[in-house]
């Protein structure tokens, strides 16, 4: 027996760590390194034991300490990367990949890595050209495919991002998370029965996969298939109970069956998650003022545009209910500020006919029906054409009386 045998117990360590015992594993490299304190890697792989117990600011100092022992230990930089970008320290994560690569130019994990964190920095076209070198130094790397795809999905080019989903899906059949990233893309194009398929594969291989199950639920929204996107957001907030966005989504969806009490409660929940949701106040709004609770309705409207200055949409229906409470002054400043925020805008200016029509500006309302009316025809929607040819018959007939 050799109990001052260091490497046996850093060997342990590793052992231990293998079979997911890692307090037991990090006992051991604490024993390891009181016999060697000079042992770079039992720094470095203590370090990313506690790295996975959640323990970052303490991997970083064990990986500070392999970098002093070491400094042209690779591993230790990169490892220290991977803690920092996990802090949201991402600048100084990049200097560690930096130097990881310098000491090491073919390690393609390293480049993988780093092009994620810059693409997380919205350097896409950096990150890119960091994915083309790890999958030039290993074609098999699924990782740096599915995340060239992200990068090229932020700069618009869905399909080159569809198609390295298709290799990564490809080397790696089991991969949750380029399915996932796949339907993501086909749900921007459009795609969204191809998106949920994607979707459903990532959860199949993934079961506890939250944000899945709130694209899914937001693709069938999409297809009108309420009942069964709110049972996505369900398991979605089952698995993720923080997720605001799953909330305001859910309520949505509620809103939109005409359950709006049931909506509210959903985008309190929202708002209560992430205070500054502008969003979910505005939506908030709608269903209230759906179920004819209209000062509320426009309480929400007032946070919506204070959290969103340019919110048009929290502007139009802020009118509508200040219309409703017979407030038609006020709503035909808010219809101005919709039509100043976006011009085209028909329903602000059918809106804005009816309350000066109501003022008995007659000349200033057929103006805004007949400029809803040129704007709908010229974008194809009858409907509202026909609805601002309503209102200048509405006027013909006001004048007439």
């Amino acid at each position: 027996l050799k109990p001052d045998f260091a490497e046996a117990y850093y060997k342990r360590g590793n052992a231990k760590d293998a079979l997911g015992q890692l307090d037991a594993a990090i006992a051991d490299y604490d024993e390891a390194i009181r016999l060697k304190p000079d042992d770079a890697v039992a720094y470095t792989n203590r370090g990313t034991v506690k790295a996975a117990l959640g323990q970052l600011d303490a991997a970083i100092a064990d990986y500070d300490e392999a970098i002093r022992l070491k400094p042209d230990f690779a591993e230790a930089y990169y490892k220290r990367g991977n803690a920092k970008d996990a802090l949201g320290q991402r600048d100084a994560a990049i200097d560690d990949y930096d130097e990881a690569i310098r000491l090491q130019p073919d390690d393609a994990v390293a480049y993988t890595n780093r092009g994620t964190v810059k693409g997380a920095l919205g350097q896409f076209d950096a990150a890119i050209a960091d994915f083309d070198i790890a999958i030039r130094l290993r074609p098999d790397l699924a990782e740096a495919y599915t995340n060239r795809g992200v990068a090229k999905g932020a700069l618009g080019q869905r399909d080159a991002a569809i198609a390295d989903y298709d290799e990564a899906i490809r080397l790696k059949p089991d991969y949750a998370d380029a399915y996932y990233k796949r339907g993501n893309a086909k749900s921007v194009l459009g795609q969204r029965d191809a998106a949920i398929a994607d979707y459903d594969e990532a959860i199949r291989l993934k079961p506890d996969y939250a944000d899945a199950y709130y694209k899914r639920g937001n693709a069938k929204s999409v297809l009108g298939q309420r009942d069964a996107a709110i049972a996505d957001y369900d398991e979605a907030i089952r698995l993720k109970p923080d997720l605001a966005e799953a909330y305001y989504n859910r309520g949505n969806a509620k809103g939109e069956l005409g359950h709006y009490e049931d909506a509210i409660v959903n985008f309190d929940e929202a708002i209560r998650l992430k205070p500054d949701y502008a969003e979910a106040y505005y939506s908030r709004g709608v269903s209230k003022g759906a179920s004819g609770q209209r000062d509320a309705a426009i309480a929400d409207y007032d946070e919506a545009i204070r959290l969103k200055p340019g919110y048009v949409e929290a502007y139009t229906n802020r009118g509508v209910s200040k219309d409703a409470l017979g407030q038609r002054d006020a709503a035909i400043d808010d219809y101005d500020e919709a039509i100043r925020l976006q011009p085209d805008l028909v329903e602000a200016y059918i809106n804005r006919g009816v309350s000066k029509g109501a003022l008995d500006l007659i000349d200033e309302a057929r103006q805004d029906f007949e400029n809803a009316r040129d704007l709908a025809q010229a974008g194809g929607n009858d409907s509202l054409a026909d609805l601002a040819e309503q209102g200048l018959r509405d006027l013909d007939s006001q004048e007439d009386e």
